[in-house]
């Protein structure tokens, strides 16, 4: 046998991954039930996609949306669904460190960013009262903007399943109200545009693992606000309404286990003529409004 054909008969060598492709293969095999068929799930149940939508996948540099962004890409990859995707990233005022953070995983995934500069951060830090919401509201507002002006019918959030429950609880505590974290939204100011959270199904727990495994650095909340916080050696849980939420779950999950799952079902299966008072379209409306007509709440079992 000649080396021509000795060079032919044997097996080519496989190049090797790059790191970007270990991170979406962990996905597809590690992480398959706990990412990944969330992820497919949330956007069959909630009809997220369309064909020809092009969606501006907003990108904060934390762990959440730099999963969006990946599941987005091989999403885009692979779908049958005919649709465009554009990665941006807002700048609100981040600090060097934490800019440099976000520019490093941006290579180390390959996923391209579009950065734009705001003064999110400047602004809402000369707020004593609730500068988080303030933050909150000028970001999604300029988040919308951006992908408007790229072209874009939706921007894609990197809410996930435990932000939707804590969100829920913590409108009942502190809100007094029984308001949920919607999968998808029309926005009001922005004509055309739409917002939709593909992680609406994946757990936190999942997304640190996925994290941890591929051992990725991301930035956390990196404002001012809760820089100061930090330097003051401020307990958290004490501080944040959320994390106190995050822990009050976590101990009733010790009771029990399927706390978290019920609550998330509970905005999924609410029941209306059970509750005194509602809004439909921003219009309130009292059980009594139809309590004497017939075959309404004046029909339910009398052992309550």
């Amino acid at each position: 046998m000649s080396e021509n054909e000795k060079s032919q008969s044997q097996p080519k060598k496989r190049k090797p991954l790059e790191f970007y492709q270990l991170v979406e293969r962990s996905i597809n095999k590690t992480y398959a039930k706990t990412i990944r068929n969330p992820f497919v799930e949330a956007l069959k149940k909630y009809e997220l996609i369309k064909p020809n939508d092009k969606i501006a996948v907003c990108v904060s540099g934390g762990k959440d949306s730099w999963l969006l962004a990946v599941l987005m890409r091989m999403l885009h990859r692979y779908t049958e669904i005919p649709f465009k995707v554009e990665y941006i990233c807002m700048n609100p005022g981040y600090n060097e460190e934490n800019l440099n953070q976000i520019l490093y995983n941006s290579k180390l995934l390959n996923l391209p960013l579009h950065i734009f500069e705001t003064n999110v951060f400047r602004v809402a830090n000369r707020t004593e009262n609730n500068p988080c919401y303030l933050c909150a509201r000028m970001r999604r507002g300029n988040l919308y903007k951006e992908a408007q002006n790229l072209g874009c019918n939706k921007i894609a959030l990197g809410h996930h399943f435990d932000d939707v429950i804590e969100t829920t609880l913590m409108g009942m505590l502190y809100g007094a109200q029984i308001q949920a974290m919607m999968p998808k939204l029309h926005s009001k100011n922005f004509e055309g545009m739409e917002l939709i959270r593909p992680l609406y199904c994946i757990h936190e727990d999942a997304i640190i693992n996925w994290r941890n495994y591929n051992n990725l650095k991301f930035i956390q909340c990196a404002c001012k606000f809760t820089e100061a916080i930090e330097k003051q050696n401020i307990n958290e849980v004490h501080f944040s309404k959320r994390q106190e939420t995050k822990q009050l779950i976590a101990n009733l999950k010790k009771i029990n286990p399927n706390v978290d799952k019920n609550i998330f079902n509970s905005i999924h299966t609410a029941d209306v003529d059970t509750l005194v008072s509602y809004k439909l379209d921003g219009v309130k409306h009292n059980f009594l409004e139809c309590y004497d007509q017939k075959g309404c709440l004046n029909c339910i079992d009398d052992n309550e």
